[in-house]
């Protein structure tokens, strides 16, 4: 089967599975090669079982996948299993798993183009990272990546993929119609909205935002451990690290990077009717913080 190329967190991807989400690859040698095959371990799942530079990840009815050294990654459909929900993992926990072992840094967060570098809007599931990310990019802001930003080791956030994931409530709010748009996943009431891809180079990060909620609207410095804290607990599938016992590089990598950014608390009202508000609070601080 003829691989495909792709190009997704800075890295070149060849792939026999069709990943139309992603944007297009060049031809340089693939960083990471995905393959249909048969993954052979005694892992029985369902979750991640860690040897090594290898992990293998067991999702039942959709797929058993085998990640290593961050370059390969085998995947065995279910017999019956759906792609599309195959794909889901293959670009969510399995890529993580990549991503980690690779020495890279995924914060569970979303990354907007402010100026000349991006702010990174981070939170858990359900923080409004998505909403606030339509936000800026209806009123012509980057967006380079939704729920998955990614920081390499010289502090810069490579393009993800090219799509956010609205709940409807957020879908509808910003004029745009569900039936217009492809469900996430099965059983979700969140809608996958594509954007184009702005970027192809690696943005510097500027700024870290946490989510929270809050009345008033404040924006709070976070420094010391509770900035190498937020990264922590927002660290994209978190618990790779700690199966592949590599907690100590991430908490470097974290302490690193909150030296480097500037990471602060974002404390905004969760109400649909106050967002044109609370994000121009926020815009303007990134700015006043570019201008420095």
């Amino acid at each position: 089967m003829i691989a495909r190329r792709y190009a997704v967190f800075g890295l070149d991807i060849a792939s026999q599975i069709e990943l139309p989400d992603l944007a297009p690859g060049t031809d340089a040698p693939a960083d990471v090669t995905i393959r249909l095959g048969t993954v052979d371990s005694d892992a029985r799942g369902p979750g991640l079982d860690v040897q090594g530079d290898m992990a293998v990840l067991v999702v039942p009815d959709v797929a058993r996948f085998c990640i290593a050294a961050g370059r390969d990654m085998t995947v065995e459909p279910a017999p019956g299993a759906a792609m599309r929900d195959v794909r889901l993992y293959v670009l969510g926990s399995a890529m993580g798993a990549v991503l980690h072992q690779r020495g890279l840094l995924p914060l569970h967060a979303n990354a907007v183009g402010i100026g000349n570098g991006t702010v990174a809007l981070l939170g858990h599931s359900g923080a409004g990272k998505s909403t606030l990310a339509g936000w800026f990019h209806d009123r012509g802001h980057r967006v380079l990546s939704d729920d998955v930003c990614v920081v390499d080791p010289d502090g810069r956030v490579a393009p993800g993929i090219p799509r956010l994931r609205l709940w409807r409530d957020a879908l509808e709010a910003s004029g745009r119609d569900p039936g217009d748009h492809a469900v996430s996943y099965a059983g979700a009431d969140k809608f996958d909205v594509p954007i184009a891809a702005t970027e192809d180079q690696p943005l510097p990060l500027r700024a870290i935002y946490l989510l929270g909620r809050a009345e008033p609207t404040t924006i709070t410095p976070l420094t010391g451990a509770h900035a190498v804290a937020a990264l922590v607990a927002n660290t994209y599938r978190g618990s790779y690290v700690r199966a592949a016992g590599l907690a100590g590089r991430h908490l470097a990598a974290c302490t690193d990077l909150a030296r480097r950014v500037p990471v602060f608390a974002f404390d905004r009202r969760w109400d649909q009717a106050c967002i044109d508000a609370d994000a121009a609070v926020l815009v303007a601080h990134a700015q006043g913080l570019a201008a420095r």
